[in-house]
């Protein structure tokens, strides 16, 4: 049974304190809500809010022309502990969210509200922010899918990486034309520059690795389909789940890994297949020219503008405009960690988070996530365990194996606890250590099943080896025993 505390402080502005307040600033206050998960897991949400006055520092920080320019300068003065949110609540008047704008999401742990009715309406309002920063159920539900009923989940809920200690990355570039085309990508310098910050920024969540590599003569396995009208190739949406395992055979970059890899493929069609567009389920062309397999990758085609004159020498030198490319990968990267914005009201603006690629608040949102499943999946695995020690009634567990099943245990206990107290980052550190431990446990090679053998199995091995040297054996003391019968019912001679 979990319990999700998020400390939350909600500061009033000079002139925007709603005068139905049950009490004088300031004041604490807490609310609660329950999400069924199953018949056995439920959540319940506990949203521990401190109301209070802006200080003098908050008020210079918020006289400031911009939202963004406030909510820059408010950083340093607010709570930026894991999980913890802070909301300004401004007056009616203020010019500092644009107009038609109700609430502002920035790129930290904190959002501006404008004060408009009374205390319900801003209960309403806080409601809202606190699930877009913080979880929701749904997605609580994609974290522990494995429990849920499918019926409750929704379709993107199995899209999302399980989580893990470590994930690798490939970018792949696809030429299967090369006497053609002569693709440069410059994907170390596009690394570096759009897609190490986000991975900064997730190096809290989990290990990553990134390489890439360059395959000639790889094609999607997929015939499009010309169409005359565009003089072009298409491929149908229902058509695109049959390019992956041609060119996942291909990549050979899962064979050894210990994570999960994601795969990002720029594909450059072939002469006599191009230009190439992807069409969606409607027909209509796809912006970006790109899919993604969930818990998989994301493929994008890259057309190549045909040659000028028709006595242009191939190989054509292209170079790779890795701006557009980066756009699409960071987004499927996004989409692929469960980063994908839910549709918001009309009334809220969400500060786009940069060259970081994701905003504080987006980082506590996949650390909720991730603690959960984490504590999940070690509840899993030790029952999975203490089903297979049950099976087996003379396995022999070491004293190393059990002490890392209770440091599962009482780690998983501890991540529960700190849950509990909103205090998140150290609830997911626990959470790793408790799936490590779990991992551990489970597949120590001395609780190999195929080392221990049931009895029915041990008679059969073994009957055959002593039955033909005990029949001998049984029918000698058998004798032995006869005879002696006799020789107690002779009578003993007298001389």
């Amino acid at each position: 049974q979990f319990q999700l505390t998020v400390p939350l402080a909600v500061v009033f502005a000079p002139g925007s304190v709603p005068g139905d307040l049950p009490r004088p600033l300031p004041f604490r206050d807490v609310q609660e809500m329950e999400i069924a998960v199953n018949v056995r897991t439920s959540i319940t949400s506990r949203y521990e809010m401190v109301y209070r006055s802006t200080t003098a520092q908050e008020e210079a920080a918020l006289n400031v022309a911009t939202a963004r320019e406030a909510d820059a300068a408010l950083h340093p003065l607010q709570d930026t502990s894991f999980g913890s949110l802070t909301v300004y609540v401004l007056p009616e008047t203020s010019s500092l969210l644009p107009q038609g704008t109700r609430v502002y999401v920035g790129k930290h742990r904190s959002a501006l509200l404008r004060a408009e009715g009374g205390l319900a309406s801003l209960r309403t309002h806080l409601r809202q922010l606190t699930q877009v920063m913080s979880f929701t159920a749904g997605s609580i539900a994609a974290a522990l899918s494995d429990r849920v009923p499918d019926g409750h989940l929704s379709p993107d809920a199995r899209r999302h990486l399980k989580s893990s200690l470590g994930y690798e990355i490939t970018f792949s570039l696809l030429n299967p034309d090369p006497k053609s085309h002569v693709v440069n990508w410059e994907i170390e310098d596009a690394v570096n520059r759009y897609v190490q910050p986000v991975l900064d920024k997730l190096s809290l969540v989990a290990n990553f690795s990134v390489d890439s590599q360059i395959l000639y003569y790889a094609v999607l396995g997929v015939t499009p389909r010309f169409d005359k009208e565009s003089s072009s190739f298409i491929l149908s949406a229902h058509s695109l789940p049959h390019v992956i395992n041609p060119v996942e055979a291909r990549l050979g970059s899962s064979a050894a890994s210990l994570y999960p890899v994601l795969n990002f493929l720029l594909y450059v069609p072939e002469r006599s297949h191009s230009p190439l567009y992807i069409q969606d389920k409607d027909g209509a062309p796809v912006s970006t020219n790109a899919f993604h397999s969930p818990r998989w990758g994301g493929i994008m085609i890259y057309n190549i503008e045909a040659a000028a004159s028709p006595q242009a020498s191939f190989p054509l030198h292209v170079d790779v405009d890795m701006v557009r490319v980066m756009e699409v990968f960071l987004a499927q990267l996004r989409l692929l960690f469960g980063l994908s914005r839910e549709e918001l009201p009309p009334e809220f603006l969400v500060e786009i988070s940069g060259n970081e690629g994701l905003a504080d608040w987006e980082l506590d949102h996949l650390l909720w996530t991730h603690t959960m499943e984490n504590i999940a999946t070690v509840s899993t695995t030790l029952t999975s365990l203490a089903q297979l020690l049950d099976k087996i009634g003379n396995i022999v567990i070491k004293d190393d194996v059990a002490s890392e099943v209770y440091r599962a245990v009482a780690s998983a206990q501890n991540a529960m606890a700190e849950l509990a107290r909103g205090r998140l980052h150290s609830a997911f550190q626990a959470s790793k250590e408790a799936v490590t431990s779990s991992e551990r446990a489970f597949f120590d090679p001395s609780l190999l099943h195929l080392l221990y053998f049931p009895d029915d199995q041990k008679f059969a091995i073994y009957i055959p080896l002593f039955l033909p040297m005990a029949v001998p054996i049984l029918l000698s003391l058998v004798k032995i025993v006869r005879e002696s019968r006799q020789q107690k019912k002779e009578p003993t001679k007298m001389d």
